[in-house]
């Protein structure tokens, strides 16, 4: 006996829900490994040697990444089926997919919970094609080759669906915007000798990613969530879309510059990655005139006022972490002083919660109760929590960000900026921030409570009641 989902518009879009699940779980692990970073700050031995500061990092900075492409992947095979008008190519495969994606994930994280880094490169056999011991990019050789796998099964399941449905624009948006993801990562393989030549490449895969085609992403599922929720007309959203997607480029990709000012390339880096890094808040502003001016324009009330909610709170926290705080320390005669304090922090804490865990958040806010056969919305008390660890969520990192850039703030005056030729020593600096440290780690376990109720916001077993709603179908 099998039940079908009346809330789906095709039951392969349910192949989405198990990669919703797990990438919630390992942001939930991410959040953890971070507060051990922000404790270890403080107390500098905490968990030491069992957790060392740097694979407490390195565990942080991986399961962000992963755990937004199972957000990303999950968020395909949701919409594409919806806006293509047809079933999943293939939901046998996505399912394979997850498995493989999920185990490789798991026991890349353990290696490097479990095994010294050095070991774990041995192990693996790096020294074959080494392509270890890079930031973000510490993955092992034969995980990064699952990686590719992964994705080029993923690219064809969705590709294959879409070449035989409907091409909407959105569709066609997310689409380039995973192809581009998928093609980016590979030059985390080429690892060369020269350090300037590896950084300069090492940002093709990072900038690039984060601040090209990601939000193309973005702009794809923000759009798609839009639709859903304010039944604007789609010419109207598409407009938008097209203008904020061309903006998005270019700036992206010519404001990849900004990450060339050090690494020993010619200078005309200097003018050209601070002009176009100067432009490149305008596709968030974009973003948030446009999920705002879409909800004034709406022409229904939906019932989840919670997706609606992270829908507009995602282009709001994305311009401001990803457009003014990285705008505050990219110009040129900025940067030289910035670069590599904690002010990054503060862009990266920000503008990474903002623009992609919120951005999946929200598609997960909108498409779990469907997902789950609840209906069109959770329940009132349901949304409640989830409203709550919204804000919780939102104000705790605004927090970590305002200590962040306090931090940054110090950190260049007594560190960089030299008074009569004095400065102060890396870690004599950083005693004088631990009381800023010691704030961030409690806005962290703030933030850990709102994820929590974000999570505890799914417990409801029973469906709304929505007046002429489907019933499920049991055959």
């Amino acid at each position: 006996m099998r039940t079908v989902n009346p809330y789906l518009k095709f039951q392969s879009q349910a192949v989405a829900k198990p990669y919703f699940v797990f990438a919630l779980i390992l942001f939930l692990g991410q959040v953890l490994f971070g507060l051990i970073m922000g404790l270890q700050y403080v107390v500098g031995d905490f968990l030491f040697p069992l957790i060392p500061f740097n694979v407490a990092r390195m565990v942080h900075t991986n399961l962000l990444i992963v755990w937004l492409l199972f957000g990303f992947m999950g968020a395909a095979y949701y919409l594409i089926p919806e806006e293509a008008d047809r079933e999943l190519h293939s939901p046998k495969l996505a399912i394979i997919l997850f498995w493989v994606f999920a185990a490789a994930g798991v026991l890349t994280i353990l290696g490097y919970l479990l095994v010294p880094y050095a070991a774990l490169a041995k192990l693996t056999h790096n020294e074959l094609l080494p392509t270890m011991g890079r930031e973000f990019l510490e993955q092992p050789t034969i995980t990064k080759m699952g990686i590719v796998v992964v994705c080029l099964g993923f690219l064809y399941n969705i590709g294959m669906t879409l070449l035989k449905g409907r091409k909407t624009t959105i569709s066609m948006v997310m689409m380039t915007g995973l192809i581009g993801l998928a093609v980016f990562f590979l030059f985390s393989f080429y690892n060369p000798g020269n350090l300037a030549r590896d950084k300069f490449y090492w940002w093709w895969v990072v900038h690039l990613w984060v601040e090209g085609v990601w939000e193309l992403i973005m702009g794809s599922m923000l759009a798609f969530v839009l639709i859903k929720v304010t039944g604007v007309d789609r010419e109207v959203v598409e407009k938008w879309l097209y203008v904020i997607i061309a903006m998005a480029l270019i700036t992206g990709i010519i404001g990849t510059g900004h990450h060339f000012f050090w690494i020993g390339a010619p200078e005309v880096w200097l003018w050209v990655g601070s002009i176009f890094s100067a432009l490149e808040p305008l596709p968030f502003l974009a973003m948030v005139m446009f999920a705002f001016t879409m909800v004034k324009q709406r022409r229904r009330q939906h019932p989840n006022r919670a997706a609606t909610l992270w829908a507009k709170g995602t282009t709001v926290t994305a311009f401001f972490g990803a457009g003014v705080w990285g705008f505050l320390h990219t110009l040129a005669p900025v940067n030289f002083y910035t670069h590599g304090t904690q002010l990054t922090a503060a862009h990266g804490h920000l503008a990474f919660f903002g623009a992609y865990a919120m951005i999946v958040m929200t598609l997960i806010s909108y498409a779990m109760p469907r997902l789950r056969g609840l209906g069109e919305a959770p329940d009132q008390r349901s949304q409640t929590i989830e409203i709550w660890g919204f804000w919780m969520m939102v104000l705790s990192m605004v927090m970590i960000t305002l200590f962040l850039t306090a931090a940054g703030a110090v950190q260049v005056w007594l560190q960089r900026w030299q008074v009569d030729g004095v400065a102060l020593p890396f870690m004599a600096t950083m005693d004088h921030l631990t009381l800023l440290f010691w704030a961030r780690l409690a806005s962290g376990v703030v933030f850990l409570l709102g994820l929590l109720c974000y999570l505890y916001s799914f417990r409801q077993r029973g469906r709304v009641k929505v007046a002429g709603a489907p019933e499920p179908i049991v055959y």
